[in-house]
């Protein structure tokens, strides 16, 4: 206890003492964790609204024109009878067009120079919670588009499974990238701390000579790039928090990260500067042992 008081005592007069080349060190720690942040920041929300998207899919099974009352009949009783459907609606040709021309005012011209309506009748169905993880969905709507008077099936799932492959990939880039700048981040304070470690070269010596603990020498280092680590976390949260306050006055949709992830970029940068102030320190003390 004493050592880890003692460490972070000489720590922190360390870092004000260089505190300008410590900036540096703060500076490279806060851009790492801004990258992270803003990547963390916005799949989360992506994840969040495709998570809704996914719990209120649908499909549409498209019927057509000389579709029989029977054929509909078969077919909603295959709907009803597969245990996947939340509820269904029938929308006729009719309420497809209104549906257009409600939803599409700018196009509603383009359906009436067609002069027939062009839009089919459907069926649309609202999937049950989990009935997609199981596969039940996937059957339903192979069996489905088989049966006579059905022209096609449009399932949500599709292009949702298309958007958390394109989330994946974001992601994945956008860790190695803030991994590379994290690295980056780690080497400029081991050189800050090195500098340290060279200025305070004959005070290291004299501790060597006396048999100090190894915790003793190399520990205030490993606590100024903790600090450092730290205060940079702390900027990043700060510039995340006040860039989502001013995306928010615009769009008023995305939502703050939440407390573990918070938590989770703070502790990330006290470990990159802590493995940056033991890169440094990893020698000092070692010729005595």
């Amino acid at each position: 206890m004493r050592a880890i008081e003692y460490a972070f005592r000489q720590g922190a007069a360390s870092l004000w003492r260089s505190r300008g080349s410590s900036a540096f060190a703060v500076l490279a720690i806060t851009l790492a964790l801004v990258v992270l942040g803003v990547l963390l920041l916005l799949t989360w929300n992506a994840e969040q609204l495709l998570s809704r998207w996914t719990s209120a899919s649908e499909f549409s099974v498209y019927l057509s024109d000389s579709t029989t009352s029977e054929q509909r009949g078969t077919i909603e009783s295959a709907i009803d009878q597969s245990g996947v459907s939340a509820g269904r609606e029938y929308v006729s040709k009719a309420q497809a067009l209104t549906r257009f021309r409600k939803e599409f005012a700018d196009l509603a011209n383009l359906a009436e120079g067609l002069g027939d309506n062009p839009f089919p009748a459907s069926i649309e169905v609202r999937v049950s919670p989990g009935a997609e993880r199981d596969g039940r969905v996937d059957a339903l709507v192979k069996k489905v588009v088989q049966l006579p008077g059905v022209v096609d099936v449009k399932y949500d799932r599709d292009w949702l499974a298309r958007v958390a492959s394109a989330l994946d990939t974001v992601r994945a880039a956008g860790a190695a990238l803030a991994l590379l700048m994290g690295l980056a981040a780690a080497v400029t304070v081991a050189v800050v701390v090195r500098l340290g470690l060279l200025a305070r070269h004959d005070e290291i010596e004299i501790m060597e000579l006396v048999g100090a603990p190894l915790s003793y020498i190399r520990g205030p280092f490993v606590a100024e790039g903790f600090l450092q680590g730290g205060i940079g976390a702390i900027l990043a949260i700060l510039f995340l928090w006040l860039s989502h306050s001013l995306a928010n006055a615009w769009w008023g949709t995305l939502r703050f990260l939440p407390v573990r992830l918070s938590v989770s970029l703070i502790l990330g940068g006290m470990f990159v500067g802590s493995t940056g102030g033991l890169a440094a320190a990893w020698r000092a003390g070692s010729d005595a042992r």
